[in-house]
């Protein structure tokens, strides 16, 4: 490795975090010439029981996901971010990002937000920023 990174990960979630997350990468995918991989992961647990009431509840996830997408797409964009792609997954937030996402796109860095939106999972079970870090084969930053 020559000391840069050329493949980002950064993992949004429409939350203050991963706004403050999303900014970082967008600086460093400039400083690298990296190509920025903006991930987000439809939470399945969180909507599998609520699904039996509402058939339209992952439409519209997947929906809302795709808009938050594109819209940091643009601002990467509009920042000066030449390569950007994006990538919307189901499953867990936690395990997705570090073992799936990351390998696939070969990432060298993740960049995650200290924290998440839901924070009674992240009392019971620790943060995705935990887990991402823990089960990374790459570097990770958590933007606090």
């Amino acid at each position: 490795m020559n000391g840069k990174y050329e493949k980002i990960v950064s993992a949004v979630d429409g939350s203050k975090a991963s706004e403050k997350a999303f900014k970082k990468s967008v600086e460093i995918a400039k400083e690298n010439n990296a190509t920025l991989v903006l991930a987000h992961i439809v939470d399945s647990r969180t909507f599998a029981t609520a699904e039996a009431y509402d058939k339209s509840l992952s439409e519209r996830a997947e929906k809302y996901a795709r808009d938050l997408l594109n819209e940091y797409v643009e601002n990467a964009k509009e920042a000066g971010v030449e390569k950007v792609e994006l990538v919307i997954k189901y499953g867990s937030p936690k395990v997705a990002i570090a073992k799936e996402i990351a390998p696939e796109y070969e990432a060298d860095l993740i960049i995650v937000g200290a924290t998440g939106l839901n924070a009674v999972e992240r009392f019971l079970i620790g943060s995705v920023s935990e887990s991402v870090a823990r089960y990374s084969k790459c570097d990770v930053l958590i933007v606090r």
